[in-house]
């Protein structure tokens, strides 16, 4: 990991390795395995007006990256109002595109999923697309929806899905796919595709019940039912609710406020805390450990550590470079 982190490949090669070797010496015991709405955006501390760059009306993916008090932070914006923000080809191809952009942007420091459409979040899958299909299309269009949203979820920077309405199916997998989930209480969510005939293909199986628990989350899939804000809180699928506004961004702006807390953080141990917390939370716990000590022994020799103890011993506010 050279001056910013210089690329998460080589710390992930390391961390297999300190898998390996504690699987290998613990006892015996293997490892386991716009425009925005309205004026919704002026009406915020300055988000609305300090967008980096403006997005073309046609747009259905739309890329900010903020400036000022929230510099470092980038929003997404589904844009397909017309289908409820369906998932469809076009927009599965606009997002790998811009997850791969980020994933190298060293000057990123969170993004934050959201709706430009009022209402909505994102219904799911394109149905009218798929039903145009051949049956081979289908299978090739899940396989890269898949992908993209496993992209999403392991992009190195913290990742907020802001929920202001309905996320079904696909939507609601693109969600599960970032760091932390806020939804407004009207906000409705659910994986529905059992009533399709189908099941969730997008990470939603696997996802579902690592967030809620196995027996609640195979509750929730057999029956394709469908919660609000609160419910959605008080299982767990969801770390904040909060109550809609009249301009119907009140997910949205809590998210910018979560955003904002993680920005005077260091950049390089923001990346390799997400990096042992993924990798760690799918093993044993002594391998877990091997990996968090692997991660943790990339942050000594960064700048930022050296500027992180000079500005505690100064009493003033870090100046980090994600160095």
């Amino acid at each position: 990991m050279a001056a910013a982190l210089g690329g998460l490949g080589l710390l992930q090669g390391r961390v297999r390795l300190a898998a390996a070797a504690a699987a290998t010496s613990s006892l015996g015991r293997p490892g386991s395995r716009a425009p925005v709405r309205g004026n919704a955006a002026a009406a915020l501390p300055s988000a609305g007006r300090s967008y980096g760059s403006e997005a073309k009306e046609e747009e259905e993916l739309r890329v900010r990256y903020l400036d000022d008090e929230h510099k470092g932070i980038v929003v997404l914006g589904l844009n397909r109002s017309h289908a409820k923000n369906a998932l469809n080809k076009n927009l599965l191809k606009m997002m790998t595109k811009t997850v791969d952009a980020l994933k190298s942007d060293k000057k990123v420091r969170t993004v934050i999923f959201r709706s430009e459409v009022p209402g909505i979040f994102c219904a799911g899958a394109d149905l009218k697309e798929r039903a145009k299909m051949h049956s081979s299309e289908v299978s090739s269009f899940v396989s890269k929806a898949r992908a993209t949203i496993n992209e999403m979820a392991n992009l190195p920077v913290p990742t907020i899905a802001a929920i202001d309405g309905t996320a079904l199916g696909g939507g609601l997998e693109l969600a599960l796919a970032c760091d932390i989930r806020v939804a407004a209480s009207s906000a409705k969510m659910g994986l529905v595709e059992t009533k399709l005939a189908i099941i969730p293909g997008a990470g939603g199986t696997q996802r579902l019940p690592r967030t809620i628990g196995v027996s609640l989350a195979k509750e929730l899939i057999f029956s394709a039912r469908i919660v609000d804000g609160e419910e959605a809180k008080s299982i767990g699928l969801i770390s904040h609710v909060v109550e809609q506004n009249e301009a119907g961004d009140a997910a949205y702006r809590r998210a910018l406020a979560l955003a904002r807390e993680f920005l005077p953080q260091g950049p390089v141990a923001m990346r390799v805390a997400k990096l042992a917390i993924n990798q760690g939370m799918e093993v044993d716990l002594v391998t877990g450990l091997a990996i968090e000590e692997a991660c943790y022994a990339q942050t000594i020799p960064t700048k930022d550590r050296i500027e992180g103890l000079l500005a505690f011993k100064e009493k003033r506010p870090p100046r980090y470079k994600g160095e």
